[in-house]
């Protein structure tokens, strides 16, 4: 369904943007948050095909007022469009002047591959074509002449017309959609080039010429197609792991309505709020709560965890998990696009679509291709022109500058190697949001370190429950279920009778703790050195802020004592850390004594302390100023300004919805030996990246004197910019086979 409409209405809703054509026809796009009076709305451009299209649309809409930017995703044919305020832009508006039809973006139409179905039959129809007029130029060249050449021309002539219709169709319609609006992209020296070797040769036909080239054109257009459908193949191998994501998640579920009535919706209609009910076998469609039911879960999907998981009511299931053993009912707690696994998608597809400073570099010489390369053949053409006097040669030439010139290889040499690194976080269980970040990782030479739920579980255990005054702990309990921070939800689990005391007011301050009023009492549960304000001493001094009390009006009355496991493989990722020369710290709200524990058990010799959130922002911007490049690990709510502080920050698919969007990486998996691992993969990918930039640029050196000095004909020009796109595809494929030393196996445990 097409939406590109000059000069439709808009009328904006909570979810849906709704565009009135002029005919009257009502379209809904989908538009959701992503953030404060920010919004983002998807299309799928099927006519997106190299960089200079990105480059075109991205700078297009990102004029338009209230775009706050556009992003292409080569692979996908997508465009998202972040935006603000009431009124939506007309930005489909736009891309229907540039020649670019715009659809909604549908996962499940858009994963059957039609492109690669046309450039199949096309390519058969271009290789059928150029073997037999191959065959009929045999005779040619054997020595037939006059009325037997013209023949064998003749018949080459018209098997090549439709051919050239049917196989150059793709690169026709492209140029010429480009040219009417007044444009340009690759594909427009190409179909000209293709279009001139015809002419020339049918010249040569109709004049009774000695030589045609009728095989050279067909052919030129079977290499160039094999070129693009390689490319194309490459591309989508490239992209099987978010693919498979998306197509093994749930299409949706039986619905339990009041009065015992079921339902089966489709995904996209569960709202927060439903029940679901899940059989055996089935997978989980939404984020959702267990309310009735226990089995054995299946979370691979998810977090690539393979051992089987026991869920109970009241634990949180993701979508995309596989219900095992017995029917659970759940409570959807979020719709499909807002679900964790949703996310994991949007994570995985904005990977490609980075704007690291190798890929700006790379789009800005795309972008002056075009006008480079036809400056370039055209001053070719005069030149052997005024040389010779041959038109027929300087038109050759031309050709073949025009066709070698292409600049595919420089165009994929970055965003090939940032899909295929983003497959090998994927496929270790990383989600990365964009290539920048990958880049910006590569260049760490220090790494910090939040203590609770990042170098521990987050799992702590209240360990002294026995010793609390029950009234006490029933209080504490109460507080502690407005707080998802891992020492209320500890004491929130074990405390029995929750629920019972109402308090007036609740509020939760990060980095410090819980507060509630009740009868004109202050409750606090928390920091000892801001709960307990009564109790303090001077003794206490900057280590007083250690320690979780509960207070009533500042005095202490009851303490709470916890431990924590260190999370899998922890102290192997710090050793693996500094063996790839980065130093590195930790910064902790906690006591001393049990930073001092967990620092000697993982061998990190340096920590911090009893830190506030904007205590672990200065300490980022003290290494920062000391001109160290800074990652950042956390997991907590109290973790997210230090987060956006960093150079480059990892989060644990467990940390909180506003730390996962504050950081550039999330790892699904308990092993910590996922941050090493990215660091090798992000470091390799960067040298990858660097080559393949080398590559390009080599071959254009090389490549465009030799075409200009007439020692490359148009079909050999047509193999050499292939090839070289293929080799810069290829290099990029060695990332694949590469093994970290943080290995595979150790960072799925």
């Amino acid at each position: 369904m097409s939406c590109c409409a000059p000069g439709a209405e808009v009328a904006l809703d909570l979810e849906k943007v709704t565009l009135v054509l002029p005919s009257g026809q009502e379209i809904r796009l989908a538009s959701r948050s992503i953030g404060e009076n920010l919004r983002q709305t998807d299309l799928s451009v099927p006519a997106v095909h190299c960089a200079a299209c990105i480059q075109t649309i991205e700078t297009a809409i990102g004029k338009l007022d209230r775009v706050e930017g556009a992003r292409v995703n080569l692979s996908t044919k997508r465009v998202s469009v972040r935006w603000r305020g009431e009124e939506v832009p007309p930005f489909v508006a736009t891309l229907g002047r540039l020649g670019y039809g715009a659809h909604l973006f549908d996962p499940e139409a858009d994963g059957k591959d039609k492109m690669l179905s046309e450039l199949i039959r096309a390519v058969a129809v271009a290789g059928f074509a150029a073997g037999n007029i191959m065959l009929l130029s045999v005779s040619v060249w054997s020595g037939a002449q006059g009325a037997t050449r013209d023949l064998f021309h003749w018949v080459s002539a018209l098997i090549a017309i439709p051919a050239l219709a049917f196989a150059g169709g793709i690169y026709f319609r492209s140029a010429w959609n480009a040219l009417r609006h007044s444009r340009m992209n690759m594909d427009v020296p190409i179909a000209v080039g293709v279009s001139l070797g015809y002419a020339m040769s049918l010249h040569e036909t109709i004049t009774h010429g000695d030589h045609a080239y009728f095989d050279a054109s067909v052919s030129l257009l079977f290499f160039l197609l094999i070129g693009r459908t390689l490319d194309h193949v490459m591309r989508a191998r490239a992209r099987t792991a978010v693919k498979g994501l998306s197509q093994l998640a749930a299409r949706g579920a039986m619905v339990l309505r009041d009065g015992g009535a079921r339902d089966y919706l489709p995904v996209g209609e569960i709202e927060p709020g439903m029940l679901l009910l899940i059989a055996a076998g089935e997978r989980i469609p939404v984020d959702g709560k267990i309310t009735r039911g226990t089995s054995d879960v299946d979370c691979s999907l998810v977090s690539g965890e393979s051992t089987p998981r026991s869920v109970a009511p009241n634990d949180a299931v993701q979508a995309g998990v596989l219900n095992l053993t017995g029917p659970l009912t759940i409570e959807a707690t979020a719709a499909a696009k807002d679900s964790f696994l949703a996310e994991m998608v949007r994570l995985m597809e904005a990977a490609e679509g980075g704007r690291a400073h190798y890929r700006r570099i790379a789009d800005r010489v795309s972008a002056l291709y075009a006008p480079v390369v036809h400056l370039t053949a055209f001053v070719t053409f005069l030149g052997w022109m005024a040389a010779t006097g041959d038109w027929h040669r300087a038109i050759t030439i031309a050709i073949a500058v025009l066709i070698i010139t292409c600049p595919c290889a420089l165009g994929l040499a970055v965003p090939i190697v940032q899909v295929v690194a983003a497959r090998r976080l994927f496929e270790n269980g990383i989600m990365v949001k964009d290539g920048s970040a990958m880049e910006r990782l590569a260049t760490i030479d220090a790494a910090v370190f939040d203590k609770t739920g990042t170098l521990t579980l987050g799992q702590p255990r209240l360990v002294n429950a026995a010793s609390i005054d029950p009234a006490m702990l029933t209080i504490a309990a109460d507080m502690a279920a407005h707080s998802r921070h891992p020492f209320s939800k500890a004491i929130a689990g074990l405390a029995a009778g929750g629920g019972q005391h109402k308090f007036d007011a609740v509020t939760e301050h990060p980095g410090f703790g819980i507060e509630a009023t009740d009868v004109g009492s202050i409750w606090r549960l928390g920091r000892r050195g801001w709960a307990g304000w009564k109790a303090r001493t001077g003794g206490e001094g900057k280590h007083g802020y250690g320690g979780t009390v509960l207070t009533k009006d500042g005095i202490v009355v009851a303490t709470f004592n916890f431990e924590d496991a260190l999370r899998a493989d922890a102290k192997a990722a710090i050793e693996r850390l500094n063996d790839a020369g980065m130093s590195v710290q930790m910064l902790s709200g906690d006591s001393a004594a049990a930073c001092r524990e967990i620092s000697k058990m993982l061998g990190i010799d340096d920590f911090v302390p009893c830190l506030l959130p904007s205590g672990k922002v200065e300490c980022i911007e003290t290494l920062a100023k000391e001109g160290h490049r800074v990652l950042m690990v956390g997991d907590g709510l109290n973790d997210t300004p230090a987060l956006s502080a960093a150079h480059v920050s990892f989060a644990p698919a467990t940390a909180a919805d506003i730390g996962r969007n504050a950081a550039d990486f999330v790892f699904l998996r308990k092993s910590l030996l996922a941050v090493p691992l990215a660091l090798d993969i992000s470091r390799k990918a960067g040298r990858l990246i660097r080559q393949n930039i080398a590559l390009a640029i080599v071959y254009n050196g090389i490549a465009v004197p030799v075409a200009i000095l007439g020692h490359v004909t148009p079909l050999i020009a047509a193999v050499a910019m292939s090839a070289s796109s293929l080799l810069v595809i290829g290099n990029a494929l060695r990332l694949q086979g590469f093994v970290s030393n943080a290995s595979v196996q150790d960072a799925r445990q």
